[in-house]
């Protein structure tokens, strides 16, 4: 295809004119799914665009989406995108304050809303955003306020009339692919949100390259659960779509269980985090099971293994091998890959580390996971484990058109057709950010192998330093330590401190259990973390994972948490990263705790 083809309006529109009353979209709708064809898809994209038209938005206009996940989303974004307007996405976690930043430094005329808290919040930040003109409903069952800014989805298109079809017939033929296609605000463990600007080459470099790397067919099922206002799940829809799949929204991510089991999706975006809940629900239950039936799941989660290797070494496996591997398939594996559906093809993964253990571990059951590295600077992805010859340790190698190499300080640098434009109203920040020679940096520190394999060692902006000199990366601690299935969220501190700490968020559901099998009698969550036994439990537990660190890195000191670290409270980005400072900042005296006592027992 040539790149103009490749522009996602052209393709989208192209998509609709093909395949017409096949399934475009599925949503939930009174406990059953719904289906949207690419007919209705495209019908209810033109409406919208006009609509907007009608309202009098200009060429590369903003319009923001302040929403959870409901084919509206996309409807709205396609209908800015038809209109060459910049679709700006808000996280539907933001706090008023947050959403009201990013309303004004884009310069927003039109924001659609989700759901009540969404619309609540935007009534109360509507008249510190002097640029804001119309607030639409994207649900019909909302209350709606007696504001003239607000208007529901429906009567927002009754703007539409067909006198102004000609007029965005001709903003399509306009389309350029230097044209802005969205503002991404980075959430960003610390300072102040930037504007990502990213354009339609950039898009379409990405689909390009996907293409050369991927096996999505015409009528495959996506599973869309992560935030669409983050580059990963957006990026993954562009390209479902582009693909002619399906496109499966999942409003409550509560229910993903019954989702998986209900569309049995063949791909999925997801977060590390994902995957690791998995395993260690799957090894914490083979730990409770009898001797035999953990032999068996050991046996079989190693011919798994053994059969993964063959397949990435292009080597035939024996008559022994596949005998065992057959029978171990239907023993054990198949059971586990039933947990996502029984029907992966593959599942993209982003957005942190994933342990080297576990990929090794999905992959030997059959679960094809494509571990990617990238940023909302670069579009999403621009490393990807290939198929068949990467290393579950590394981030995988280079994508088609990603120009990588390592810089000062190890860093990571970026260059290619899928890199952003810059900040928006940020020149000098947009600078900063930027080599001489037009590298991306990343931020982040690595090297390759002599494979091409890309490996990540550290946060470079996140890098701590202990009081004695020592250098420590908190996410590999992290990461090593947070797979257990009695962790839930762990926070590493060692910033001028002697040694490393950690704030540790247990997992209730098997500390619950745990403490029932004990005996342990507490009246609240509070009193269990305090428990000797349960402090006791997770100390040993802690010493276990960290064996293979080098001591200065390994955790001395453990502080258990009775509430998990969350997105309201300011503590969890929205793609789920710790937002450090607040953490410290809120748990101060637990950590000063920790150390103080620690200089007590010195001082004896």
């Amino acid at each position: 295809m040539a790149e103009n083809d490749f522009h996602i309006v052209n393709r989208i529109r192209t998509q609709i004119a093909r395949l017409g009353d096949k399934v475009a979209l599925r949503h939930q709708a009174q406990e059953q799914w719904q289906d949207i064809t690419w007919n209705e898809f495209g019908e209810q994209i033109q409406q919208l665009a006009i609509a907007m038209l009608a309202h009098g938005m200009n060429v590369q206009d903003k319009v923001a989406i302040f929403s959870n996940n409901m084919p509206r989303w996309t409807v709205t974004d396609f209908a800015a995108l038809y209109n060459r307007c910049v679709t700006v996405p808000i996280y539907s976690t933001n706090t008023p304050q947050q959403a009201a930043y990013v309303l004004n430094d884009a310069d927003v005329r039109l924001l659609f809303v989700g759901e009540q808290v969404q619309l609540d919040a935007a009534i109360g930040i509507a008249e510190g955003c002097p640029k804001l003109e119309r607030i639409v409903t994207l649900s019909d069952d909302l209350v709606l306020p007696d504001n003239p800014l607000v208007c529901s989805f429906n009567d927002f298109l009754c703007a539409a009339t067909p006198e102004l079809e000609a007029e965005l017939q001709q903003r399509l033929n306009d389309t350029a692919m230097d044209d802005l296609l969205t503002l991404i605000y980075t959430s960003g463990t610390t300072g102040t949100p930037k504007g990502v600007m990213l354009d339609y080459a950039n898009i379409a470099a990405q689909l390009a390259g996907h293409d050369q790397n991927l096996s999505l067919d015409e009528g495959d099922s996506s599973l869309c659960f992560l935030p669409l206002s983050h580059v990963f799940e957006r990026a993954w829809t562009f390209y479902v779509l582009h693909r002619g799949a399906i496109n499966h929204y999942l409003t409550d991510t509560n229910q993903l269980k019954e989702a998986l089991a209900d569309v049995k999706p063949n791909v999925m975006a997801a977060v590390p985090r994902v995957y690791e809940k998995i395993y260690s629900t799957v090894h914490d239950k083979v730990s409770r099971a009898p001797f035999h039936r953990k032999l068996i799941f050991t046996w079989a989660v190693n011919m798994g293994a053994r059969m993964a290797v063959c397949h990435q070494e292009h080597r035939q496996p024996s008559k022994l091998l596949t005998m065992s591997h057959n029978l171990a398939n239907k023993l054990v594996l198949s059971k586990l890959r039933d947990i996502l559906g029984g029907n992966i093809k593959f599942m993209p993964c982003g957005g942190a580390k994933l342990d080297e253990g576990i990929g090794r571990f999905f992959h030997a059951i059959g679960i094809n996971v494509k571990l990617g590295y990238g940023m909302t600077e670069t579009t999403a992805t621009v490393s990807c484990w290939d198929d068949q010859c990467f290393n579950p340790d590394s981030i995988g190698m280079a994508m088609p058109g990603a120009e990588i190499k390592i810089g000062e300080n190890n860093e990571i640098l970026v260059r290619g057709p899928m890199v952003m434009r810059g900040y928006y109203n940020m020149p000098e920040e947009t600078a900063k950010n930027f080599t001489e020679d037009g590298f991306l940096k990343t931020g982040d520190a690595g090297h390759f192998d002599e494979q091409g394999n890309l490996f990540i060692t550290d946060r470079i902006k996140e890098l701590m330093k202990t009081s004695g000199g020592k250098y420590i990366a908190p996410q590999v601690i992290e990461g090593a330590i947070g797979k257990d299935h009695f962790i839930e969220q762990i926070a590493v501190i060692a910033d001028t401190r002697k040694f490393v700490s950690a704030l540790i968020v247990p997992c209730f559901d098997t500390l619950e259990e745990h403490a029932r099998e004990l005996n342990i009698k507490y009246k609240d969550r509070l009193e269990l973390v305090k428990n000797s036994q349960i402090v006791e439990l997770i100390e040993k537990r802690v010493v276990e994972l960290q064996k293979d660190l080098a001591r200065f890195e390994q955790v001395k000191k453990i502080t258990l948490l009775p509430k998990a670290f969350s997105m309201d409270k300011g503590e969890l980005t929205p793609t789920q990263k710790l937002r450090r400072k607040v953490i410290h900042d809120r748990y101060h005296q637990e950590i000063e705790r920790m150390y103080e006592e620690s200089h007590r027992k010195a001082n004896k």
